[in-house]
């Protein structure tokens, strides 16, 4: 049961004048790696299609030289993760002194502000957000329509929407196009200022990540700054929702200010706060689905809070279903989309990547029968393996909620894991999907070996994917020369500061 209250405290002595200098290098050092992101991304990101910065001098040139314009981009990637691995030995557990909260603050913004001028990188599921939003704004039905359709071919917002994903409706939730609907009546067809509106709406969710991570993390008796270090400043946050524009940012924002605010509502009971919390939660699924298995985990520990017996689990469970059920049809009349967003959930299941372990598994499955001349039928075992796999997730996550209901796991912990399997065991798995189970988890574990873990995923991830979000047909040597160049770069970098930085490269932060 998390604690009363929620209000942030100090745990620890302030950091001694030498460990303030060491911090004060790791922080230049990771503002220097967003410096270099934000440079590089003139030619090694996702730029639009019509690009302003071509004919712009000096900062157009960068678009002519890919490979070291990414090359830049990778250093800045590489002295961000060692400069966030280093910062985690100033918040281990059990340390008898850690950085404050202020202090975490500013690194933070240090970091920040640099990325909020980036080309798009990573990714670019921004452009699709610019097109469908502009769908909206024109009074067309962006779940009946596709980019290409609705705007035509040759617009300019069709044109930076990745071929795949030009003639299907948007698989996201009424209330983003609502938001985005008034943002594209903003900015029209403008890329640019179409791509900075909407990152200062997914700055809007890291605000309130920011907000949330501290006030649960001290609910359920874990550091604020570690989960602030882990969740908020965890390179795959600055990557792709900063940098990236992601609106899962804002959805896990939401999502994760929901439960605060429902928390707040158990000591003592206090039925508005909860109202309260739950509807921010379905306003968090009405961005993105997954969001809505917060409600669960939710209710349960209201139930225990009445008593812990099954009938006061059932009465949550029809109070959550309630809200839940008023809160969609609001949305989805109040916005004028309906509920259309329904029957394009699947959208993203078109792509088959190997990257989704059921996918993988019915490519492998596929193989085999051709293997063994049993014909291809590789779509079917692909169709076969996702049903079993979503099945399978509801499995564990009904299982996590009887486990949190009986007390044997933490609420944060349980949705955090109910989160990832949700995810990894659906129809496609995007790298930043992992910000789903780390940001809840980061906010009530405790463990050294879940926060080793975490901190080696979230680092090994930010480092392998490419900064412009698409492939290389044609060009592959792009990428080894970059990486190549950065690693050098990166190297002579350490050599270079050895004095200073090299102590706190080290891989210790657990």
């Amino acid at each position: 049961m998390p604690t009363s209250g929620g209000a942030v405290t100090p745990e620890s002595d302030l950091l001694n004048g030498r460990e303030r200098r060491q911090l004060d290098i790791v922080r230049r050092w990771g503002t220097i790696g967003a410096l270099l992101l934000t440079v590089g991304s003139l030619g090694g990101g996702a730029a639009p299609i019509y690009s302003p910065l071509y004919g712009v001098p000096v900062l157009g040139l960068f678009s002519r030289m890919p490979s070291v314009a990414m090359g830049v981009v990778w250093t800045g990637i590489f002295m961000i993760v060692s400069a966030w691995l280093a910062l985690g030995r100033f918040v281990r557990p059990g340390r008898v002194r850690i950085v404050s909260r202020s202090q975490m603050d500013r690194t933070l913004l240090m970091w920040t502000v640099p990325l909020v001028f980036c080309v798009p990188m990573f990714s670019r599921d921004v452009y699709s957000y610019l097109a469908q939003c502009e769908i909206a704004a024109r009074g067309l039905d962006p779940y009946e329509l596709g980019p290409a359709s609705a705007l035509g071919v040759d617009h300019v917002l069709t044109r930076g929407v990745p071929n795949i994903w030009r003639e299907t409706p948007a698989p996201y939730g009424p209330l983003f196009l609502a938001v985005g609907r008034v943002l594209a009546m903003i900015t029209g067809d403008h890329v640019v200022s179409g791509v900075f509106v909407h990152r200062l709406l997914v700055l809007c969710g890291l605000a309130m990540i920011v907000w949330a991570l501290p006030r649960l993390a001290a609910r359920f008796g874990v550091s604020p700054v570690g989960a602030l270090w882990l969740g908020a400043l965890n390179p795959l946050v600055l990557f792709h929702i900063v940098i990236g524009v992601h609106n899962d940012g804002l959805a896990l924002g939401l999502m994760l200010v929901g439960i605060e605010l429902a928390l707040r509502g158990l000591e003592p009971l206090r039925w508005w706060w909860i109202t309260f919390g739950a509807a921010t939660i379905v306003c968090a699924a009405m961005v993105k689905i997954p969001a809505m298995a917060a409600l669960g985990f939710v209710g349960v520990l209201v139930a225990r809070k009445l008593g812990g017996r099954i009938k006061h689990l059932l009465l949550v469970a029809a109070v959550m279903a309630a809200i839940a059920g008023v809160g969609v049809v609001v949305i989805c009349l109040g916005t004028g989309f309906g509920f259309g967003w329904i029957e394009t959930l699947n959208v993203a299941s078109v792509v088959k990547s190997w990257m989704s372990p059921p996918t993988a598994l019915g490519f492998m499955g596929g193989g085999l029968g051709i293997l063994l001349s049993l014909g291809n039928h590789t779509d079917s075992m692909i169709a076969l393996a996702r049903l079993l796999s979503q099945g399978v997730s509801i499995v564990i996550t009904v299982g996590l909620l009887w486990r949190t209901f009986k007390g044997r796991l933490k609420a944060m912990n349980a949705l955090g894991a109910a989160l990832g399997a949700i995810l990894v065991l659906g129809p496609v798995l995007q790298p930043w999907y992992v910000l789903w189970a780390v940001l809840p988890m980061a906010t009530a574990v405790i463990g050294p070996r879940f926060r080793a873990f975490a901190m080696v995923t979230s680092a090994v991830i930010a480092v392998i994917l490419p900064p412009t979000g698409s492939a290389f047909d044609g060009r592959a040597y792009t990428v080894p020369q970059a990486v190549a160049g950065a690693v050098i770069t990166f190297a002579v970098c350490v050599v270079l500061a050895r004095k200073r930085v090299g102590p706190f490269l080290r891989s210790d932060a657990v």
